[in-house]
């Protein structure tokens, strides 16, 4: 057996169990949801876990396209981020601990969208690197609190290497890749994806609202 034709075997086996996974996930329960039936939804500005301090801003930017994807208003994020500065809270981590009643009362949202950054930026070791985005979601009812539909999610992207080049060529390639990712962050990218893949996951996606243009895909 020659390498390529072990490759393509070895691929043929992780799709494979990749997709068997896939199957055995229990569909999500969208009961409450569906019972809401929201329409529009307000995004708070995420609680940051990472030491990268504009994290909850930049990620800010990438969620409000997919939402309105799925068939929801939401309400424009600059907007809300203003609204809640001009009130007295400076930071996502203050405004993430604003009562719901009083969200509802000021702004009217059916549903309330928290998020929680979990990784962001690039991380490396001696000889080589990758970006990552890892989120985690909650989508509330505005109203009542109640759970309508959470997830999470993580892409990276792995920066390029040469197990070939010699310890030297490694270590140069590493410092040039480090040169390279402080000029080009990827994060957007990758929080984009993460975005995608969180609310349309097979069986545990966030259901179209009612202004999709399609029928309610998972």
């Amino acid at each position: 057996m020659n390498y390529l034709t072990g490759l393509v075997i070895f691929c043929t086996l992780i799709s494979t169990a990749l997709v068997t996974g896939c199957a055995s996930t229990p569909p999500y329960n969208y009961e409450a949801l569906l019972a809401a039936s929201p329409r529009s939804i307000v995004v708070i500005p995420p609680k940051n876990d990472t030491v990268e301090v504009d994290a909850p801003y930049i990620y800010l930017s990438t969620i409000s396209r997919p939402l309105a994807e799925k068939g929801y208003y939401v309400f424009p994020v600059a907007v809300i981020d203003n609204f809640m500065k001009e009130n007295g809270l400076p930071t996502p981590e203050e405004m993430n601990s604003v009562p719901l009643d009083k969200i509802y009362e000021n702004i009217g949202a059916d549903a309330v969208l928290y998020v929680n950054i979990n990784q962001w930026g690039q991380k490396y070791n001696v000889v080589s690197s990758k970006a990552m985005v890892s989120v985690s979601m909650k989508l509330v009812d505005g109203r009542t609190g109640a759970l309508l539909w959470d997830g999470t999610a993580s892409a990276e992207k792995k920066g390029p290497n040469s197990s070939d080049a010699g310890l030297v060529g490694m270590l140069v390639l590493a410092v040039a890749n480090q040169i390279a990712g402080s000029l080009a962050d990827s994060t957007p990218e990758l929080a984009r994806a993460a975005n995608r893949i969180a609310l349309n996951a097979p069986n545990h996606g966030l259901l179209n609202g009612p202004y999709a243009p399609t029928t309610d895909t998972k």
